[in-house]
């Protein structure tokens, strides 16, 4: 061991330098060890160091590692390093060998693909990295040294897989910029702010062979700081039974909160009730304390065996599948038909005489539980004890909008009960919806066509648009008498956006409230394809205020500032002057495109449209809203990758993204796939287009596996990469040869371009249980490159190194693996003039086809046009009998 760090030990003179000598007997961890680390010497570089036989191997990567495979970084070989130095962040002094700042830019574990030793000594190392940033196979290959040079150098090269990038390699160097085991950026570590980093190996990691790999960053899986060290539970006195306390209210948030500590209950769509009992006496009240005991006859009837107390719930009817159904219930208390009612009760703020309020929530739900188990069967029926789930926040809120439920509600479990709303109190909805007063109605005498609402802002009443769908026979025989009690010959509303009277237009008295559901705002501020689900007669017209974008699901919070939901709406004004061309002024709410609210709407992402304009973050919002139907279909169920510029093509914060940051939209989903800790993006709702949009995402990349299953090949994908020397026709002429060759095998073929210099030919298969795997998908479409190959090798070559492309086309094979992407047809592409991938017809795939007619501006017309792709899904043949016609 000493003589292997001779040479690192004699180039360093440990008195001045705070490096590591390297301890004299370092223990071999379980699993074989690699740090990065940002080196800003003389010239900026990143040293990489792999752990072998007790040391780091190192070299110096100039330009840092790429994860395009295409790209061969030069990595020239060094001294080798202490294990102790991947402990080592901070500031090397000037006149030191090095000197200059040091990061731990990334740090994991690696995995030789053979004998290590032996593939060094060839000068060919094959290697897996199981890092926080880079992950997935590489390779270092060993270049011939020439005359005069004292180091080996070597070309560091990633392999084409799930975690390889075609175009934009760099975006990982480029966009993370902060150390993995400190969080600091390269200035802060040379001013030395900030904590230091916490170890990536320790002492007793290395004697007990286990993996240590500590970080001072927020574990989402650790218990959070006040459950470590809580408070013991306070004493309960004895304590008379109030009447009424008030509520505690949740509070609206975009996303349910992420890490442990939280409790996450279904969000009932009902009447929240007080629950009292009393020497066998039960009354229910509302959140404002009113008495409906008697609506709600025969819960108050179940509840008598419940113990003295106080409890906490919402009042529902179910539907046939057993979910809350909000105009059933306000059907059944019009009626009088209560006997179905149930009462989910979640909480309890006295029980047996004692106050429950300042003990946490989950000693209360546990007495609770308790209580209303010991009261037997006879509550089973119209009394249920709410369980609550402690996994991730996320899934929960998906599971609820899969089974058609309203949202969840998350509660801090070691929270006391308080009366108000609160941030220990959070709900999330899988729907937009709103509490609006009616201001009027439209309809001749005896009819109602739809409703005119408003919401309350600075003590006036802001007309937010019209309900017009909702409305079933029996619903209007309970609304419309009460509208016309309140009919009025004056217009309540104010707001630019007032509706003036009309013939068909009726007004009423702001005094009735209701629940609406809506699929977001319009550019006017006006509530989208709103839709009436009841009259809420527990809440008072006053009340009904308006909310910000952030308090909806379908709203997305605006960084520049806190834009208010409807006509108060404005647009952010743009970061710099683009240089083309900028589109007209928007007006009020044009920030606003399928209900997520876009900061920055009018910052350039497209310098130049082609067309004497530029393509702006609202353009590629719109586009997305146009297309996403279609695109829907493509991408829908496929964990996805993303590419985001939100500085625009020409900026230089470029980021590769797989998976959702911290903060995402809760319309973005997640999945969790095989083989990697974190979730993966998925998008199943059109509104997510518009949430990454926001985040500059211009580039959308998803899995070719079949919808919700990502074990299982979905489509194969040819990519026809031809070298820039061929013209496009010999592109064209291998696209119909790819397509014969699929048919020739029973499967069918569509192509489309990619919004680059190639084309891809894509054929759908036909998911057959156990008969289908990724190796299979793979293996098929590498023998139909190589038999296209072997007919016209001087046309074709299917090995991707550049020199052999050389005059040929590279049929690419490799977007058929299990974890690699594709581009999905209509995606835009981050490139000059804004094109998109666009699907063609065969009629289309001839002589003059030009792929940069498709661009964001042209694309939608001719999207209309186009009858391509028509026949996609009723084209999904099976692979096997495909394997066997090809053998």
């Amino acid at each position: 061991m000493a003589d292997k760090l001779a040479r690192y030990r004699a180039m360093r003179d440990f008195s001045k330098t705070a490096e590591p000598a390297g301890a004299e007997k370092t223990k071999a961890s379980r699993r074989l060890r690699f740090v990065i680390q940002k080196h800003a010497a003389t010239r900026l570089h990143y040293d990489f160091r792999l752990e072998l036989d007790g040391v780091f191997l190192s070299w110096a990567v100039t330009k840092g590692p790429s994860l395009n495979p295409a790209d061969r970084r030069l990595a020239v070989q060094t001294e080798d390093h202490p294990l102790d130095y991947g402990d080592f962040e901070g500031t090397i002094p000037k006149g030191q060998y090095g000197g200059g700042t040091v990061m731990l830019w990334d740090r994991g574990y690696w995995e030789p693909e053979g004998d290590a030793r032996a593939m060094l000594k060839k000068g060919d190392l094959k290697f897996t990295l199981d890092g926080e940033r880079l992950k997935g196979s590489w390779v270092l290959v060993r270049m011939k040294r020439r005359e005069r040079e004292k180091r080996d150098n070597w070309l560091l090269i990633k392999h084409h897989d799930g975690w390889s990038v075609e175009d934009h390699g760099e975006f990982l160097v480029e966009g993370e910029t902060s150390s993995v085991a400190s969080g600091r950026a390269m200035d802060e570590i040379e001013a030395g702010k900030g904590k230091g980093p916490t170890k990536f190996m320790t002492g007793k990691g290395r004697a007990s062979g286990k993996d240590v790999w500590q970080s001072n960053r927020a574990d989402p899986k650790a218990p959070p700081p006040a459950a470590e060290k809580a408070a013991p539970a306070p004493k309960l006195k004895a304590a008379a039974l109030p009447g009424f306390v008030a509520p505690q209210l949740a509070k609206s948030v975009d996303r349910p909160p992420q890490g442990a500590g939280w409790g996450h209950e279904i969000k009932f769509d009902g009447y929240r009730l007080q629950l009292r009992v009393e020497n066998g006496k039960a009354t229910l009240k509302t959140r404002a304390g009113l008495d409906w005991t008697a609506k709600f006859k025969e819960i108050a009837a179940d509840a008598k065996p419940l113990p003295d107390g106080l409890y906490d719930g919402e009042a529902c009817a179910l539907d046939h599948n057993g979910s809350p159904d909000f105009p059933a219930l306000q059907a059944a208390l019009s009626e009088d038909r209560t006997a179905d009612l149930v009462f989910f009760v979640f909480d309890a703020l006295f029980l047996d005489g004692e106050d429950l309020r300042a003990l946490p929530l989950t000693e209360r739900k546990s007495r609770l539980e308790a209580a209303v188990a010991a009261a037997g069967k006879r509550l089973e029926r119209r009394i249920r004890y709410v369980a609550h789930f402690e996994t991730a926040g996320d899934a929960v809120l998906k599971s609820a909008c899969r089974m058609s439920l309203e949202g969840i509600v998350s509660k801090r479990l070691d929270a006391p009960y308080r009366s108000g709303r609160s941030d220990t109190w959070q709900k999330s909805k899988c729907r937009a919806g709103h509490e609006v007063v009616i201001g009027g109605w439209t309809g001749e005498r005896g009819q109602l066509r739809s409703l005119l609402v408003g919401v309350n802002r600075d003590g006036k009443l802001v007309y937010v648009g019209r309900v017009g769908t909702g409305f079933g026979r029996e619903t209007v025989g309970r609304v419309l008498p009460r509208l016309e009690k309140v009919a009025s010959d004056k217009s309540p509303f104010t707001g630019p956006n007032a509706p003036r009277k009309s013939g068909d237009i009726n007004w009423a008295r702001p005094e009735l409230v209701a629940e609406i559901e809506f699929a977001g705002f319009t550019g006017d501020g006006n509530v989208r394809q709103a839709s009436f689900k009841g009259l809420r007669e527990d809440k008072p017209a006053a009340e009904v205020e308006a909310e910000t974008p952030a308090k909806t699901q379908l709203a997305e919070p605006a960084p520049a500032g806190k834009a208010k939901a409807g006509p108060r709406t404005a647009p952010a004004k743009p970061a710099t002057k683009p240089r083309a061309k900028p589109r007209a002024k928007p007006r009020a709410g044009d920030n606003v495109v399928m209900g997520v609210v876009l900061s920055n709407p009018d910052k350039a992402l497209w310098p130049d449209d082609g067309k004497g304009g530029v393509v702006t973050k609202l353009d590629l919002a719109r586009y997305l809203e146009t297309v996403g139907p279609w695109m829907m279909e493509h991408i829908k169920g496929r964990p996805c990758s993303i590419i985001r510029m939100p500085d625009g093509i020409e900026g230089q914060q470029r980021f590769f993204q797989r998976h959702a940051g911290k903060g995402s939209s809760a319309l973005i989903s997640e999945v969790q796939v095989f083989g990697d800790h974190k979730p993966y993006i998925q998008i199943d709702r059109i509104e997510a287009l518009a949430a990454l949009a926001q985040i500059g995402a211009v580039e959308y990349h998803p899995w070719n596996c079949q919808p919700g299953q990502p074990e299982v090949p979905g489509r194969l994908v040819f990519d026809l990469d031809p070298d820039e020397a061929i013209p496009f026709q010999r592109v064209i002429d291998a696209a119909w040869e790819v397509k014969e060759r699929l048919e020739s095998l029973g499967l069918a073929a569509f192509c489309k371009t990619t919004g680059g210099k190639g084309l891809h030919v894509v054929t759908p298969l036909k998911a057959g249980k156990g008969e289908m795997d990724w190796p299979t998908a793979k293996a098929f479409a590498r023998d139909v490159c190589l038999a296209i190959a072997a007919d016209a090798p001087d046309r074709y070559v299917v090995n991707m190194a550049k020199a052999k492309r050389k005059g040929r086309i590279f049929l690419d094979y490799l977007r058929n693996d299990r974890m690699s992407t594709a581009v999905a047809p209509l995606s835009p592409r981050g490139r000059p003039l804004a094109p998109v991938s666009f699907p063609l017809t065969w009629d289309q795939v001839k002589t003059g086809l030009e792929p940069k007619r498709w661009t964001i501006r042209t694309a939608p017309a001719l999207l209309k046009k186009t009858k391509a792709w028509a026949d996609y899904c009723d084209a999904e043949r099976p692979l096997k009998d495909a394997i066997r016609k090809l053998k």
